[in-house]
């Protein structure tokens, strides 16, 4: 079995796929429509300061990259929430330890999308 995570209008789907010899697994032609993806759990590592989401919504763009030092109020995500770009900053000066999400998770508010040392 593989496990597959697509992407179809901007919804992510995980998706398992059995491999078999021979052609497709009788299976597959009766398997159930994929779930949606659960969105991001907050990090398990990661730097001492949380990034959060201060609305629900998606991840538009990501503008920071792990270990890029950043300032206080410097963008380190875009979200797209009601049509509407929404920056998330920096709260402190710092270096980012981990980013948390990918362009087009959905998120909700207080969900962790990065972190910083």
């Amino acid at each position: 079995m593989k496990n597959y995570t697509i992407t179809v209008n901007g919804t992510a789907y995980d998706v398992v796929v059995e491999e078999r010899e021979g052609g497709a697994s009788p299976a597959a032609a009766a398997a159930p429509a994929p779930k949606p993806a659960a969105a991001p759990k907050p990090a398990a590592g990661g730097g001492a300061v949380k990034v959060t989401a201060s609305v629900p919504g998606k991840v538009f763009k990501i503008e920071a990259k792990e270990g890029q030092a950043v300032k206080a109020g410097d963008t380190i995500v875009i979200l797209e929430s009601m049509k509407m770009e929404i920056p998330v900053v920096a709260p402190q000066d710092g270096a980012i330890a981990t980013i948390d999400v990918t362009v087009g998770d959905s998120v909700e508010n207080g969900d962790t999308l990065a972190s910083m040392n």
